[in-house]
This record gives C-alpha cells, sequence and structure tokens, in this order.
C-alpha cells in the first residue's frame, strides 16, 4: 500500500508550506478548530528561535498521495538532555496530522521510528512539542471544543491511528475548567487559607511587569524545586527563564499572575495568561502588521473573557502546608472585585501523575472539560511497558 503515497522531506519552502497549510485543508469545516499562528508553529523548527537545537535535532516529513497532494505530516525530534532520563532513550515525535487511512499514519509513524532508531533511541513518546511541555503536547482523546493557545487539537479518530500502531498511554493531562466564582469550592479550601495567611511569614502578591528580571528569578527558584521531580522535566537556566516570561509580555495581565513568599523567599506560584485564542481565531494565522492591528485592537476591547492557567508550582517544603490553598484565595479576592475581566478560568496541564495538583483543582470546583494523553511506543515490542511514575 506503501506506493499509493511519497513521502518528501521538509527541505525548501514549497514543502514547507505544505506542513504548514495541511491542517487549514483538514479542518476547514470544524467548527472547534483554531488556526495558530503561523509564526508560533514555525519557530519550532527554527535553528535560532528553538533552543533545543542547541543539544538535538529534528526531521520534518510530508506525505503526498499518488495526485501528489499532501495527506499527512509529522515532525521527528531527539533532544539528548532529556532523551536519556528515561530507562530506555526516548525521542519524540510531534505536529502529526493526517487523513483517516491507517496506511498513510503508519507511514509516518514508521519514518519516525526508524529515523529515531538510527539516533540511539529505543522508544518514541507523542504528539509531543521539540521544546518545552506548555505547548503543543498531547493528543486530544475528549472534550473537543476550542483548543487554548498553542495546545493541540485534532480529530477524534487520530486516538486509533495511534492506538492501533502500538502506542500505549503513558500519561494523561488534564485541563480543569469553570466559572470564575466562589460556588462549588470547599469549605477546607478557605480553611486552610486563612491559616496560611494568618501567618505572617507567608505573603501573596502579582508580579510587576516592569520588573520582568526579578519575576523571571523567582520563576526559576520555585519551578527547579516543584517541577524537576516529573518525568522528562529539566531545571531551567537564568536565561531560559527570562525569555519565558518575555515570550508572553505581550498578552501577559499583572492580575493574573500570582507568587507565593515565605520570608520574603519564593516558594509558590500561579501563573495565567488570558486566553489568546480568543484573538487568535480571528487573524487566520498571519501576525503581520494588519495582524498585530488586530491583535492589539481586540485585546483593547477586553474581547479576552477567559483566563488560561499555564502552570502552578509549590516547592516540596512547603506543600501540603495549604499553600496552594492560600494562593487561590489570593487569586479569588482579586478575581471577585468589579472591574475583573475573566468570567471562566482553565487550568492547563494537569498530568494523571500528580493527584494532589488533581485534588486541588476538584476541591475549588473544577471539572475536566479536556483530556490529551501522551502517548509512548516501546521500539523493542517484547519488552515491559510502563506507565509514567507517580507522585502525590
Amino acid at each position: 500500500m506503501q506506493n499509493k503515497f511519497s513521502l518528501h522531506e521538509v527541505n525548501d519552502r514549497s514543502i514547507a508550506a505544505e506542513f504548514l497549510n495541511l491542517p487549514v485543508k483538514l479542518y476547514e469545516n470544524d467548527p472547534a478548530w483554531i488556526r495558530p499562528l503561523n509564526r508560533d508553529v514555525e519557530k519550532v523548527f527554527d535553528k535560532r528561535e528553538n533552543k533545543s537545537f542547541r543539544n538535538g535535532e529534528c526531521i520534518r516529513w510530508v506525505l503526498m498521495d499518488v495526485s501528489g497532494v499532501t495527506v499527512g505530516r509529522v515532525a521527528a525530534f531527539v533532544d539528548r538532555k532529556t532523551a536519556f532520563r528515561n530507562e530506555q532513550p526516548t525521542g519524540g515525535i510531534g505536529f502529526f496530522e493526517c487523513v483517516n487511512d491507517k496506511n498513510a499514519a503508519f507511514i509516518l509513524f514508521d519514518s519516525c521510528r526508524l529515523w529515531l532508531a538510527e539516533r540511539g533511541m529505543e522508544a518514541m513518546d507523542g504528539p509531543v512539542n521539540f521544546g518545552d511541555r506548555e505547548r503543543w503536547w498531547g493528543l486530544l482523546v475528549d472534550g473537543f471544543i476550542e483548543p487554548n493557545y498553542c495546545m493541540p487539537y485534532n480529530f477524534p479518530y487520530y486516538k486509533d491511528l495511534f492506538e492501533s500502531y502500538g502506542f500505549r498511554n503513558y500519561f494523561n493531562q488534564y485541563t480543569y475548567g469553570r466559572p470564575i466564582s466562589t460556588d462549588g469550592i470547599e469549605d477546607s479550601i478557605w480553611e486552610k487559607a486563612e491559616r496560611v495567611l494568618s501567618n505572617p511569614a507567608y505573603s501573596f502578591s502579582n508580579i510587576d511587569k516592569k520588573n520582568l528580571k526579578k519575576a523571571a528569578e523567582e520563576f526559576r527558584t520555585v519551578y527547579n524545586q516543584a517541577w524537576v521531580r516529573h518525568s522528562g522535566v529539566k531545571k531551567i537556566t537564568r536565561l531560559h527563564a527570562m525569555s519565558i516570561l518575555k515570550s508572553i509580555k505581550l498578552v501577559m495581565d499583572e492580575k493574573l499572575i500570582w507568587f507565593g513568599y515565605y520570608r520574603d523567599e519564593p516558594i509558590a506560584f500561579f501563573i495565567s495568561i488570558p486566553e489568546m485564542n480568543q484573538i487568535v481565531k480571528k487573524l487566520n494565522g498571519k501576525f503581520g502588521f494588519a495582524g498585530k492591528l488586530k491583535f492589539f485592537y481586540y485585546k483593547w476591547r477586553k474581547r479576552c473573557t477567559k483566563a488560561f492557567g499555564v502552570v502552578f508550582g509549590v516547592v516540596p517544603a512547603h506543600q501540603g502546608k495549604g499553600v496552594e490553598s492560600a494562593i487561590i484565595k489570593a487569586f479569588a479576592d482579586a478575581a471577585l472585585r468589579s472591574g475583573f475581566p475573566y468570567r471562566y478560568l482553565e487550568m492547563n496541564w494537569i498530568g494523571d501523575f500528580n493527584p494532589s495538583m488533581m485534588k486541588v483543582a476538584e476541591k475549588i470546583g473544577a471539572k475536566i472539560v479536556k483530556t490529551h494523553v501522551t502517548y509512548r511506543y516501546l521500539f523493542d515490542r517484547s519488552k515491559e511497558f510502563k506507565r509514567a511514575r507517580f507522585f502525590s
């Protein structure tokens, strides 16, 4: 069946355009799909923009049928900083799109497997990003509603394509959502919060957008303690932390970014941004001069009514002491004041390997609204498959 299709490496502008535009053709009749900004996709594959190329490499392909119509695409990549932290060296595949044809999909998967095996990999995770986890990570398997900014959206049949090939569920990542109100929040949240807030050693505040250097260092301090226990997560440098905050500066709203301190030392953060896909869906993938004018117009008109929780973290020494509740109360107190523009909150990327964070989301009355799966495929099919390590 492979002779029905031809595989083409993305190595010129014409093929790169096919890679970029395939989703536009596939989802043209899907009202939930939001076209990503071209630049957000292209940056992943730009060696000048993506720091993952410093310790890794990447390849992309498009698949065409006999008439020359593009019917699939995929990328494969190795990040040597994280690949060898697994029981078996593990590469990644991502940006997968395909018509509902297993033969076509399997050609793409085979190409990734062979390319990764040539580079010493023994497994592949997908669909994932060649870069940080907060973007382009996981296969949507439930909650086929409008995606959040730089988060994957795909057809339901993709699940069958991955699982039929032999990919297995490595972990689930949940998006929790709820209206911004006090309804449904357990009393224990307020009780724990008051206990923490009554201790003068603790304090909670928004960041100062004019002092990103301080915010970046505090973010790095908390992140490197709270998140490095997760499989595949690496410490971030000062430069990287600053780069992350700079990357969201354009859309940043200080009211949505909270830090917690103990004796003036950073111990927690809850970082949200306005859900920019409410604007991006009006831009048709473009962010040139006209796109920027539209963007700032809709931002000025306060068209973003949904806040998007990007990351939440508490350093281990202060976990289980009510700090999670206290930072939630600080956010809630501000959100319920007159003039707060956001009416709905989605908390992104809560892994099922982190049941304590799932409990926090449930205690504040949030419900799972989307489920993404990170799949893993072991090249040695006789080897025992193990899901991601859980921790409390």
